[in-house]
């Protein structure tokens, strides 16, 4: 698609992921995907058949779902192994940037482990105690989610 059409489709994504239940960001896939179809073909083909990748959250409390597809975490832990090999610039050896980058991930571990919670153990809890459902996706792919 042209770039200029970008940030249109890009709104149009975020509104699945604006939904309140499961039913609703499975109907707004599905309206996005035909808002694309006459203009963008490709891209509504590859969002449909994205589609459970997509709708995958909805399996999860909803308390969660933020969690679940935001990829923050990731994101900022990427930018301090950039920040920190920055500083260094040209390293003499592989060995030295696996230490360098070992560490900065030890760190990172140690921080998540002793002071922030990414989710609370109430929330895990109830997603641990919810039942293990199995649907059947359109295309025959057998998919094991936990039901609310």
């Amino acid at each position: 698609m042209p770039k200029s059409a970008q940030p249109w489709v890009s709104t149009l994504v975020r509104t699945i992921f604006e939904q309140p239940d499961a039913a609703s960001v499975r109907a707004q896939h599905a309206q996005v995907v035909t808002a694309l179809e006459a203009k963008f073909p490709a891209a509504a083909e590859h969002l449909d058949d994205a589609r459970d990748d997509i709708v995958a959250f909805t399996a999860f409390p909803r308390e969660i779902w933020r969690q679940v597809w935001s990829d923050n975490p990731q994101e900022r832990l990427n930018k301090e192994i950039r920040r920190r090999t920055d500083v260094v610039g040209i390293f003499p050896s592989r060995d030295a940037i696996i230490r360098l980058v070992g560490a900065v991930l030890a760190e990172q571990n140690d921080e998540w482990t002793e002071a922030r919670r990414y989710m609370g153990p109430e929330v895990l809890a109830a997603s641990g105690k919810a039942a293990n459902t199995t649907e059947t996706s359109g295309n025959g792919v057998t998919i094991e989610s936990i039901g609310a």
